[in-house]
Protein backbone atom coordinates (compact mmCIF):
# COMPACT_ATOMS: atom_id res chain seq x y z
CA UNK A 1 0.00 0.00 0.00
CA UNK A 2 1.20 3.50 -0.92
CA UNK A 3 2.37 5.39 2.09
CA UNK A 4 -0.09 8.08 3.17
CA UNK A 5 1.69 11.91 3.49
CA UNK A 6 2.08 13.52 6.95
CA UNK A 7 0.32 16.28 7.65
CA UNK A 8 1.40 19.89 8.43
CA UNK A 9 1.08 18.84 12.65
CA UNK A 10 2.84 15.65 11.92
CA UNK A 11 5.54 16.95 10.28
CA UNK A 12 6.18 19.79 13.01
CA UNK A 13 5.74 16.87 15.67
CA UNK A 14 8.75 14.99 13.65
CA UNK A 15 10.83 18.06 13.21
CA UNK A 16 10.19 18.97 16.69
CA UNK A 17 11.66 15.27 17.55
CA UNK A 18 14.38 15.31 15.38
CA UNK A 19 15.41 18.90 16.97
CA UNK A 20 15.57 17.43 20.71
CA UNK A 21 16.94 14.26 19.92
CA UNK A 22 20.35 16.79 17.72
CA UNK A 23 19.95 18.73 21.07
CA UNK A 24 20.68 15.89 23.24
CA UNK A 25 23.41 14.24 21.36
CA UNK A 26 24.76 17.97 21.01
CA UNK A 27 24.54 18.63 25.04
CA UNK A 28 25.95 14.64 25.52
CA UNK A 29 28.80 15.53 23.33
CA UNK A 30 29.65 18.95 24.89
CA UNK A 31 29.76 17.71 28.22
CA UNK A 32 31.73 14.99 27.41
CA UNK A 33 34.15 16.91 25.91
CA UNK A 34 34.29 19.49 28.06
CA UNK A 35 34.81 16.87 31.59
CA UNK A 36 37.41 15.15 28.45
CA UNK A 37 39.54 18.76 28.19
CA UNK A 38 39.65 19.34 31.92
CA UNK A 39 40.85 15.93 32.84
CA UNK A 40 43.28 16.06 29.95
CA UNK A 41 46.27 18.72 31.21
CA UNK A 42 45.94 16.74 34.73
CA UNK A 43 46.12 13.61 33.66
CA UNK A 44 49.58 14.65 30.59
CA UNK A 45 51.14 16.39 33.94
CA UNK A 46 50.70 13.30 35.44
CA UNK A 47 51.79 10.71 32.90
CA UNK A 48 54.56 13.15 31.70
CA UNK A 49 57.28 10.47 31.72
CA UNK A 50 55.38 8.81 29.12
CA UNK A 51 53.46 11.23 27.31
CA UNK A 52 55.99 13.47 26.81
CA UNK A 53 58.94 11.15 25.49
CA UNK A 54 55.70 9.55 23.21
CA UNK A 55 54.86 13.40 21.58
CA UNK A 56 57.58 14.14 21.19
CA UNK A 57 58.53 11.23 19.27
CA UNK A 58 55.97 11.34 17.05
CA UNK A 59 56.28 14.87 15.84
CA UNK A 60 59.78 14.04 14.73
CA UNK A 61 58.64 11.29 13.27
CA UNK A 62 55.93 13.10 10.97
CA UNK A 63 58.82 15.59 10.18
CA UNK A 64 61.16 12.88 8.73
CA UNK A 65 58.33 11.34 6.60
CA UNK A 66 59.02 13.28 3.56
CA UNK A 67 62.43 12.21 4.21
CA UNK A 68 61.73 8.97 4.62
CA UNK A 69 59.21 8.79 1.41
CA UNK A 70 62.35 10.11 -0.40
CA UNK A 71 64.57 7.66 0.85
CA UNK A 72 61.79 4.49 -0.38
CA UNK A 73 61.23 6.31 -3.83
CA UNK A 74 65.23 5.25 -4.13
CA UNK A 75 64.13 1.51 -3.49
CA UNK A 76 65.59 1.67 -0.12
CA UNK A 77 63.49 -0.76 2.16
CA UNK A 78 61.50 0.87 4.71
CA UNK A 79 63.67 -0.64 8.04
CA UNK A 80 66.66 1.01 6.43
CA UNK A 81 65.24 4.23 5.50
CA UNK A 82 63.95 4.12 8.78
CA UNK A 83 67.35 3.43 10.74
CA UNK A 84 69.05 6.63 8.19
CA UNK A 85 66.60 8.89 9.07
CA UNK A 86 66.93 8.09 13.14
CA UNK A 87 71.02 8.22 12.13
CA UNK A 88 70.72 11.38 10.98
CA UNK A 89 68.48 13.22 13.57
CA UNK A 90 70.76 11.92 16.12
CA UNK A 91 73.71 12.98 14.26
CA UNK A 92 71.78 16.76 13.81
CA UNK A 93 70.84 16.23 17.85
CA UNK A 94 74.62 15.62 18.70
CA UNK A 95 75.90 18.13 16.19
CA UNK A 96 73.64 20.75 18.44
CA UNK A 97 74.39 19.37 22.05
CA UNK A 98 78.15 19.82 21.27
CA UNK A 99 78.31 23.24 19.39
CA UNK A 100 75.70 24.94 22.23
CA UNK A 101 76.19 22.64 25.74
CA UNK A 102 79.53 22.33 25.96
CA UNK A 103 80.37 26.33 25.62
CA UNK A 104 77.81 27.30 27.73
CA UNK A 105 78.50 25.05 30.64
CA UNK A 106 81.65 27.13 30.35
CA UNK A 107 79.78 30.10 30.55
CA UNK A 108 78.07 29.75 33.32
CA UNK A 109 81.00 28.52 35.13
CA UNK A 110 82.93 31.99 34.24
CA UNK A 111 79.69 33.54 35.22
CA UNK A 112 80.91 34.57 39.11
CA UNK A 113 83.90 35.98 37.95
CA UNK A 114 82.55 38.28 35.33
CA UNK A 115 79.84 39.60 38.18
CA UNK A 116 81.87 42.82 38.96
CA UNK A 117 82.13 43.52 35.41
CA UNK A 118 78.32 43.02 34.42
CA UNK A 119 78.05 45.59 37.65
CA UNK A 120 80.66 47.94 36.36
CA UNK A 121 78.42 48.13 33.08
CA UNK A 122 75.32 48.33 34.81
CA UNK A 123 76.32 51.10 36.81
CA UNK A 124 75.56 54.24 34.86
CA UNK A 125 72.55 52.74 33.89
CA UNK A 126 71.28 52.00 37.55
CA UNK A 127 72.65 55.34 38.88
CA UNK A 128 70.25 56.74 36.40
CA UNK A 129 67.09 55.07 37.06
CA UNK A 130 68.22 55.04 40.88
CA UNK A 131 67.27 58.57 41.44
CA UNK A 132 63.08 57.65 40.56
CA UNK A 133 62.84 56.61 43.77
CA UNK A 134 64.15 56.33 47.15
CA UNK A 135 63.42 52.65 47.68
CA UNK A 136 64.94 51.83 44.31
CA UNK A 137 67.71 53.56 44.40
CA UNK A 138 68.98 52.15 47.79
CA UNK A 139 68.26 48.69 46.59
CA UNK A 140 69.95 49.73 43.43
CA UNK A 141 73.24 51.48 44.83
CA UNK A 142 73.50 48.39 47.35
CA UNK A 143 73.76 46.41 43.92
CA UNK A 144 75.74 47.95 42.16
CA UNK A 145 78.41 48.94 45.19
CA UNK A 146 78.65 45.68 47.29
CA UNK A 147 80.38 42.51 45.50
CA UNK A 148 78.45 39.60 45.80
CA UNK A 149 79.17 36.52 47.23
CA UNK A 150 81.08 33.76 44.73
CA UNK A 151 79.14 30.62 44.14
CA UNK A 152 80.81 27.24 44.50
CA UNK A 153 82.11 26.82 40.83
CA UNK A 154 80.70 23.73 39.06
CA UNK A 155 83.65 20.80 39.01
CA UNK A 156 81.29 18.73 36.44
CA UNK A 157 82.34 17.71 33.25
CA UNK A 158 80.06 19.18 30.49
CA UNK A 159 78.62 16.27 28.20
CA UNK A 160 79.76 16.39 24.64
CA UNK A 161 78.09 14.20 22.98
CA UNK A 162 74.35 11.97 23.22
CA UNK A 163 77.10 9.52 24.16
CA UNK A 164 77.81 11.51 27.79
CA UNK A 165 74.98 12.89 28.18
CA UNK A 166 73.17 9.30 28.15
CA UNK A 167 76.22 8.41 30.74
CA UNK A 168 75.61 11.21 33.04
CA UNK A 169 71.97 11.31 33.08
CA UNK A 170 69.60 9.62 35.23
CA UNK A 171 68.09 6.34 34.49
CA UNK A 172 64.70 7.34 34.00
CA UNK A 173 66.14 10.12 31.45
CA UNK A 174 68.20 7.68 29.51
CA UNK A 175 64.77 5.39 29.65
CA UNK A 176 62.48 8.07 28.38
CA UNK A 177 65.19 8.93 25.39
CA UNK A 178 65.56 4.99 24.29
CA UNK A 179 61.58 4.94 24.24
CA UNK A 180 61.79 8.03 22.19
CA UNK A 181 63.95 6.61 19.48
CA UNK A 182 62.51 3.31 19.49
CA UNK A 183 59.12 5.41 19.04
CA UNK A 184 60.76 7.23 16.04
CA UNK A 185 62.21 4.19 14.23
CA UNK A 186 59.37 1.94 14.75
CA UNK A 187 57.03 4.56 13.58
CA UNK A 188 58.97 5.08 10.24
CA UNK A 189 59.54 1.85 9.73
CA UNK A 190 55.82 1.30 9.50
CA UNK A 191 54.46 4.06 8.04
CA UNK A 192 53.65 2.89 4.70
CA UNK A 193 51.93 0.38 6.34
CA UNK A 194 50.40 1.88 8.58
CA UNK A 195 48.73 4.81 5.93
CA UNK A 196 47.81 1.37 3.93
CA UNK A 197 45.92 -0.07 6.65
CA UNK A 198 44.33 3.15 8.22
CA UNK A 199 42.98 3.91 4.50
CA UNK A 200 41.39 0.71 3.80
CA UNK A 201 40.23 -0.26 6.66
CA UNK A 202 37.05 2.53 5.56
CA UNK A 203 33.97 1.37 4.71
CA UNK A 204 33.60 3.46 2.00
CA UNK A 205 35.50 5.20 -0.83
CA UNK A 206 34.59 8.64 0.35
CA UNK A 207 36.09 7.48 4.23
CA UNK A 208 39.06 6.36 2.48
CA UNK A 209 39.65 9.10 0.79
CA UNK A 210 39.39 11.16 3.73
CA UNK A 211 41.34 9.02 5.82
CA UNK A 212 44.26 9.20 2.85
CA UNK A 213 43.51 13.26 2.78
CA UNK A 214 43.51 13.97 6.52
CA UNK A 215 46.77 11.92 6.60
CA UNK A 216 48.79 13.94 3.84
CA UNK A 217 47.29 17.07 5.22
CA UNK A 218 49.10 16.54 8.69
CA UNK A 219 52.32 14.98 7.31
CA UNK A 220 52.58 17.86 4.40
CA UNK A 221 51.66 20.76 7.31
CA UNK A 222 53.41 19.49 10.18
CA UNK A 223 57.12 18.87 7.58
CA UNK A 224 56.40 22.11 5.95
CA UNK A 225 56.34 24.18 9.10
CA UNK A 226 58.79 22.60 10.83
CA UNK A 227 61.16 22.08 7.75
CA UNK A 228 60.62 26.06 6.82
CA UNK A 229 60.70 27.15 10.39
CA UNK A 230 63.89 25.07 10.98
CA UNK A 231 65.51 26.54 8.23
CA UNK A 232 64.57 30.29 9.19
CA UNK A 233 65.91 29.54 12.37
CA UNK A 234 68.92 28.00 11.07
CA UNK A 235 69.43 30.78 8.81
CA UNK A 236 68.66 33.64 11.50
CA UNK A 237 71.54 31.90 13.99
CA UNK A 238 73.83 32.13 11.37
CA UNK A 239 73.49 35.80 10.73
CA UNK A 240 73.49 36.60 14.51
CA UNK A 241 76.94 33.88 14.82
CA UNK A 242 78.76 35.74 11.53
CA UNK A 243 77.64 39.30 13.29
CA UNK A 244 78.90 38.17 16.69
CA UNK A 245 82.25 37.27 15.30
CA UNK A 246 82.71 40.02 13.25
CA UNK A 247 82.14 41.64 17.13
CA UNK A 248 84.28 39.68 18.55
CA UNK A 249 82.41 37.91 21.13
CA UNK A 250 83.44 34.34 22.42
CA UNK A 251 82.12 31.37 21.03
CA UNK A 252 79.44 32.67 18.33
CA UNK A 253 77.94 29.39 16.82
CA UNK A 254 76.64 28.91 20.80
CA UNK A 255 74.77 32.01 20.47
CA UNK A 256 73.73 31.17 16.98
CA UNK A 257 72.60 27.73 18.39
CA UNK A 258 70.60 29.23 21.09
CA UNK A 259 69.04 31.49 19.01
CA UNK A 260 68.07 29.17 16.41
CA UNK A 261 66.78 26.77 19.35
CA UNK A 262 64.63 29.58 21.02
CA UNK A 263 63.12 30.68 18.33
CA UNK A 264 61.08 27.90 18.18
CA UNK A 265 58.93 29.37 21.21
CA UNK A 266 56.93 32.43 19.45
CA UNK A 267 56.70 35.67 21.31
CA UNK A 268 59.02 34.22 24.22
CA UNK A 269 62.31 32.93 22.64
CA UNK A 270 63.39 35.72 20.91
CA UNK A 271 62.98 37.78 23.89
CA UNK A 272 64.92 34.96 26.38
CA UNK A 273 67.46 35.35 23.07
CA UNK A 274 67.94 38.68 23.63
CA UNK A 275 67.95 38.53 27.02
CA UNK A 276 70.79 35.91 27.13
CA UNK A 277 72.86 37.48 24.47
CA UNK A 278 72.56 40.98 26.84
CA UNK A 279 74.39 38.82 29.60
CA UNK A 280 76.97 37.56 27.30
CA UNK A 281 77.27 41.03 25.94
CA UNK A 282 77.90 42.51 29.70
CA UNK A 283 80.17 39.62 30.60
CA UNK A 284 82.20 39.92 27.59
CA UNK A 285 82.69 43.78 26.89
CA UNK A 286 83.38 46.32 28.94
CA UNK A 287 81.93 49.45 27.35
CA UNK A 288 78.02 49.54 27.83
CA UNK A 289 77.73 50.19 24.46
CA UNK A 290 79.52 46.87 22.74
CA UNK A 291 78.03 45.48 26.10
CA UNK A 292 74.12 45.52 24.38
CA UNK A 293 74.87 45.56 21.15
CA UNK A 294 74.58 41.44 21.01
CA UNK A 295 71.09 42.06 22.25
CA UNK A 296 70.37 45.07 19.77
CA UNK A 297 71.22 42.37 17.01
CA UNK A 298 69.30 39.75 18.20
CA UNK A 299 66.65 41.93 18.16
CA UNK A 300 66.88 43.70 14.52
CA UNK A 301 67.50 40.22 13.00
CA UNK A 302 64.64 38.97 14.40
CA UNK A 303 62.21 41.48 13.38
CA UNK A 304 63.14 41.32 10.13
CA UNK A 305 62.71 37.94 10.23
CA UNK A 306 59.31 37.93 11.83
CA UNK A 307 57.71 40.32 9.84
CA UNK A 308 59.45 39.75 6.26
CA UNK A 309 60.95 36.67 5.62
CA UNK A 310 58.88 34.48 7.56
CA UNK A 311 55.41 35.83 6.11
CA UNK A 312 57.13 36.07 2.58
CA UNK A 313 58.71 32.37 2.75
CA UNK A 314 55.63 31.06 5.16
CA UNK A 315 52.37 32.46 3.44
CA UNK A 316 49.20 32.14 4.28
CA UNK A 317 49.09 28.03 4.05
CA UNK A 318 50.45 27.86 7.81
CA UNK A 319 49.63 31.03 9.24
CA UNK A 320 48.08 30.68 12.70
CA UNK A 321 46.11 32.90 14.84
CA UNK A 322 48.44 34.67 17.14
CA UNK A 323 45.36 34.02 20.23
CA UNK A 324 45.99 29.94 19.03
CA UNK A 325 49.38 30.22 19.24
CA UNK A 326 49.69 32.13 22.56
CA UNK A 327 46.85 29.30 24.11
CA UNK A 328 48.45 26.39 22.81
CA UNK A 329 52.16 27.79 24.28
CA UNK A 330 50.72 28.64 27.65
CA UNK A 331 48.74 25.30 28.37
CA UNK A 332 51.66 23.10 26.43
CA UNK A 333 54.56 25.20 28.56
CA UNK A 334 52.15 24.32 31.70
CA UNK A 335 51.95 20.71 31.34
CA UNK A 336 55.38 20.06 29.95
CA UNK A 337 57.76 23.08 30.41
CA UNK A 338 60.17 24.27 28.08
CA UNK A 339 59.41 21.09 25.99
CA UNK A 340 56.21 21.90 25.93
CA UNK A 341 56.82 25.01 24.77
CA UNK A 342 59.17 23.47 21.72
CA UNK A 343 56.31 21.37 20.76
CA UNK A 344 53.22 23.93 20.83
CA UNK A 345 53.04 25.04 17.39
CA UNK A 346 53.77 21.61 15.50
CA UNK A 347 51.06 19.82 17.86
CA UNK A 348 48.45 22.81 16.90
CA UNK A 349 48.91 22.72 13.56
CA UNK A 350 48.08 18.47 14.08
CA UNK A 351 45.08 19.34 16.28
CA UNK A 352 43.69 22.15 13.75
CA UNK A 353 44.54 19.98 10.80
CA UNK A 354 42.69 17.25 12.02
CA UNK A 355 39.60 18.97 13.37
CA UNK A 356 39.29 20.99 10.36
CA UNK A 357 38.43 17.64 8.19
CA UNK A 358 36.68 16.25 11.11
CA UNK A 359 34.88 18.78 11.57
CA UNK A 360 34.37 21.07 15.08
CA UNK A 361 31.73 21.43 17.60
CA UNK A 362 29.46 23.98 16.67
CA UNK A 363 28.90 25.87 20.34
CA UNK A 364 26.93 28.88 19.18
CA UNK A 365 24.67 26.33 17.09
CA UNK A 366 23.90 24.38 20.59
CA UNK A 367 23.48 27.66 22.55
CA UNK A 368 21.53 29.28 19.97
CA UNK A 369 19.79 26.44 17.73
CA UNK A 370 20.93 22.82 17.71
CA UNK A 371 23.94 22.33 17.90
CA UNK A 372 26.03 19.88 15.24
CA UNK A 373 29.01 19.08 14.27
CA UNK A 374 30.22 21.17 11.31
CA UNK A 375 33.25 21.17 8.78
CA UNK A 376 33.15 24.58 7.42
CA UNK A 377 31.01 27.54 6.97
CA UNK A 378 29.61 26.22 3.70
CA UNK A 379 28.93 23.21 5.58
CA UNK A 380 27.20 25.05 8.25
CA UNK A 381 25.26 27.49 5.97
CA UNK A 382 23.87 24.43 4.29
CA UNK A 383 22.55 22.91 7.62
CA UNK A 384 20.65 26.03 8.72
CA UNK A 385 19.28 26.62 5.03
CA UNK A 386 18.04 22.88 5.56
CA UNK A 387 16.68 23.49 9.18
CA UNK A 388 14.55 26.32 7.96
CA UNK A 389 13.34 24.38 4.63
CA UNK A 390 11.92 21.53 7.03
CA UNK A 391 10.34 23.64 9.89
CA UNK A 392 8.78 26.10 6.87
Amino acid sequence: MPREPLLPSEMRESHGEAVARDRLMASLTLMIGVGLLLALPFALQAGSSFFLPLTTALVIAIALVPLLEWLERHRLPAPLAAFVCVLLFLLAANVALASIVVPATQWIRDLPAKIPQIQDNLKPLIEFYSNLDQFVNRTLTNFAAEPMKQPAVMAATPPRSLLDLFATSAPSALIEMFFAILVIYFFLSGWTRLRRNAITSRSSFGGAMATARVIQDVVDDTSAYLGTITLINVTLGLIVAGALWMMGMPTPLMWGGIVTLLNYIPYFGPVLSALLLGVGGLMTFPEIFWALMPAVVMIGAHLIEANVVTPLIVGHRLTISPILILVSLSFWGWVWGTTGALLAVPLLIIIQTVLNAAGKPDIAGFLFEHGTLVSDPGDLRAHRQKSRDQSG
